[in-house]
């Protein structure tokens, strides 16, 4: 199956910017609710697991992933309403590589960080960690 072209920003880079360029400029630039999640998961703050932020994988940029538990976290903004086919085919594929997407509404970060570290923590494998 041959997959659809990339709306740009997500996963695809703008002009001559290739996946990984385009992965660095999104460090660069967290919504809001990113970077609340990212402080609670970055430097294996969250229960022990390392996580990385806007990693490449194939031709896809993930928001947040635990390789080790091969997770992925995604944060998705009101964009996301608009290109839910979009979503369903780059999930699949994601899941295809054998990971987990899971995925959380920007105002679900802001408002509730609690119940997503929950969600998060259930998903993890228990003592694992590091």
């Amino acid at each position: 199956m041959e997959q659809s072209p990339l709306p740009t920003g997500e996963g695809q880079g703008e002009g001559d910017m290739d996946i990984q360029t385009k992965a660095k400029a999104l460090r660069r630039q967290q919504t809001d609710a990113e970077q609340l999640l990212w402080r609670h998961l970055r430097d294996r703050r969250f229960t022990g697991y390392k996580f990385r932020r806007q990693v490449a994988i194939g031709n896809y940029i993930a928001d947040f992933v635990c390789l080790k538990c091969m997770l992925i976290v995604e944060v998705d903004g009101g964009q996301h309403l608009e290109q839910h086919k979009y979503d369903e085919v780059r999930t699949r594929y994601l899941e295809s590589q054998g990971l987990k997407v899971l995925r959380y509404w920007n105002n679900e970060v802001l408002g509730n960080i609690t119940d997503v570290l929950d969600a998060l923590t259930l998903a993890l494998p228990e003592g694992e960690g590091t």
